[in-house]
C-alpha cells in the first residue's frame, strides 16, 4: 500500500469521493472529459493529473486535479498542493465548494497583484496552506 492509502483502503477512498464529494467529482469528470484528447495525463497518488496548456497554475475537483503544462513552479510539488485539495474534498464533501473553492478562487484571481505587491505567499490563505500541509502528509512529497 503506497503512503497516499495508508490508513485508507483506495475502494473506501473513492466511494466517499463519489457519495460524500460526488458534486465536485462530477464537475471534474465533466471538465477531464473536455480537456482529456489534447492533453497529457497521468495518476498521482488517488488522483488524475491533467496537464493543460499555458502557465495558469493548478485546480483540484475531486480527484481531477488540472496543471499547466508550462508551469514555472515545480511540478511535484504543485501536485501535491493540488492532492491536498483532493483530500479537503474528501473529508468535506459538497461543503468543499463553499469552505474552500470560492475563498481559493477569490484569492487566486482577486488578490494575485495584492500578493506580487506585498510579498504574500499564497499559502498565506488559511485553505491553500492547509492544502499544503495535507498534500505533503497524504503524497510523501515534503517539497
Amino acid at each position: 500500500m503506497d503512503k497516499a492509502t495508508i490508513g485508507w483502503p483506495r475502494a473506501l477512498f473513492y466511494l466517499i469521493q463519489f457519495t460524500w464529494g460526488l458534486s465536485v467529482n462530477l464537475a471534474g469528470l465533466l471538465v477531464f472529459l473536455c480537456c482529456r484528447r489534447r492533453s497529457r495525463r497521468e495518476r498521482f497518488c488517488n488522483s488524475i493529473v491533467t496537464y493543460l496548456p499555458g502557465n495558469h497554475g493548478g485546480l483540484s475537483l475531486g480527484i481531477f486535479i488540472f496543471i499547466s503544462a508550462d508551469s514555472s513552479s515545480g511540478t511535484r510539488s504543485l501536485c501535491a498542493h493540488e492532492y491536498g485539495h483532493t483530500i479537503q474534498c474528501l473529508f468535506l464533501g459538497p461543503l468543499y465548494w463553499i469552505v474552500i473553492a470560492v475563498p481559493s478562487i477569490i484569492w487566486c484571481h482577486c488578490f494575485a497583484g495584492y500578493r506580487k505587491k506585498y510579498g504574500i505567499s499564497y499559502d498565506t490563505l488559511y485553505c491553500e496552506h492547509w492544502a499544503t500541509a495535507w498534500g505533503k502528509k497524504w503524497s510523501g512529497i515534503s517539497k
